[in-house]
């Protein structure tokens, strides 16, 4: 594991589903300098007019827009079907291409098996969202695999974007990640059914440390 280099420069990024993960992660891209595109099943134009982002109703003028990297911020279900339906040849530039999914191992096999051998593959999983970044992403994870890089400068200026934040960044295989993935959701999940099965309440008005409070809230979704 390590962390990003600090070079960076204004990127333009082109977003591929622009659902509320994809609206949440170009906000902070935006205030960082970065120009943004966008483009989606459903009509986001007049969000995108909204924050100051081209948004692109077809595929087509997405991939001509001379996006330095491309940001599929997709499903994990329609992720295959999304990236087998880019017209590759459409792009005017070598591109870097990024994955946010919250597994990667899939990710990663089906952008290499669907990618041209001659884009960039940056496999990551920014461990937060909306509600836990709402106040900032200072020492929140942001997982991430070199797959395939070759423009050194756009991947650590892609990087710099969750490290200049205050992101923990953490270099790791998708192949470890998704086996530490499945042990903490183990764990978690036999957590939850123990804590069902014999609950401990402690009322919110009598002593209760913030972190056993928020262990409760946590094993109460682990079912």
């Amino acid at each position: 594991m390590s962390s990003s280099t600090s070079s960076s420069r204004p990127l333009k990024i082109g977003i591929i589903g622009f659902g509320p993960f994809g609206q949440f992660l170009s906000k902070t891209m935006i205030k960082q300098g970065h120009t943004i595109t966008a483009t989606s099943r459903s009509d986001h134009s007049q969000l995108c007019s909204h924050l100051g982002i081209s948004f692109y109703r077809e595929i087509d003028g997405f991939l001509e827009a001379e996006n330095d990297v491309v940001v599929l911020s997709t499903s994990i279900l329609s992720l295959s079907e999304v990236v087998k339906s880019i017209p590759f040849h459409r792009l005017k530039r070598p591109t870097l291409f990024v994955d946010v999914l919250s597994v990667k191992e899939h990710p990663k096999q089906v952008l290499l098996q669907v990618l041209p051998p001659e884009l960039d593959l940056l496999c990551t999983h920014p461990m937060f969202g909306a509600d836990s970044g709402r106040d900032g992403w200072k020492d929140l994870t942001f997982v991430y695999d070199r797959v395939r890089i070759r423009d050194e400068v756009v991947c650590s200026s892609f990087l710099q974007i969750f490290g200049s934040e205050g992101c923990k960044m953490l270099e790791m295989s998708c192949e470890e990640h998704d086996k530490l993935a499945a042990r903490s959701q183990f764990l978690t999940h036999t957590i939850a059914r123990y804590y069902n099965a014999f609950p401990i309440y402690v009322p919110k008005e009598q002593i209760q440390s913030w972190d056993f409070g928020d262990w409760q809230d946590l094993v109460r979704n682990g079912d």
